[in-house]
């Protein structure tokens, strides 16, 4: 099972890839984050963010794409750019027919530390442990991207098998992320894996 995580931002757009051939061993593939300048034209910046992630889907050729559900901020310029690059990222894993799964910080950080309210160099710590990285991830976009893509691999895709212990706030993302769409092979394979393995323990 690959994932594709991405913390989606106009500005700075945290993406990374794990696979995990073993339910409790996900690996680090890659991991980066992807800028554009912050006085450039919008449609110039969407357009180079569309470039960039198109070439990581053409590099990796992930099973599913796991992106940051957008909520509110205080700042709205902020959560503008949020939402163009999140329906953009979307937009162009769909093309490809590729299942996109939306998972909200809360549910990121919970499945990655156990806490909905972990502070970002708890969710950092966890995702290094987790990866068995010799060094913790930065930026804190990279390491979100990362931990999205755990977060994934241990709710979303046993959601269609009924994971044990998995709780119903991945229903509206059915199969994968996009409801009515049906799993892929290596998602089945997936989920047929959790329901035998159980819920991954927190580490």
């Amino acid at each position: 099972m690959r994932v594709m995580g991405v913390d989606p931002g106009l500005t700075r757009c945290g993406i990374g890839v794990i696979d995990a051939a073993r339910i409790h061993r996900p690996a680090l593939v890659a991991v980066d984050v992807i800028e554009t300048p912050s006085v450039g034209a919008v449609d110039t910046r969407l357009g180079a963010l569309a470039d960039a992630f198109d070439r990581w889907l053409d590099a990796h050729r992930p099973d599913v794409v796991s992106i940051e559900r957008v909520f509110a901020r205080h700042n709205v310029s902020t959560i503008i750019g949020t939402a163009q690059a999140s329906g953009l990222t979307m937009g162009l894993a769909a093309r490809r027919g590729i299942p996109v799964a939306m998972h909200t910080p809360s549910e990121v950080k919970a499945a990655v530390t156990g806490s909905g309210r972990a502070g970002k160099a708890q969710v950092t710590n966890m995702v290094t442990r987790i990866l068995r990285l010799d060094a913790p991830v930065k930026p804190a976009d990279a390491a979100d991207a990362l931990a999205l893509a755990i977060c994934h691999l241990w709710r979303g895709a046993g959601a269609a098998g009924s994971t044990p212990g998995m709780t119903k706030d991945v229903d509206t993302r059915q199969s994968g992320g996009r409801q009515g769409s049906s799993l892929t092979p290596a998602q089945q394979q997936w989920a047929e894996a959790l329901k035998s393995a159980g819920t991954p323990r927190r580490r």
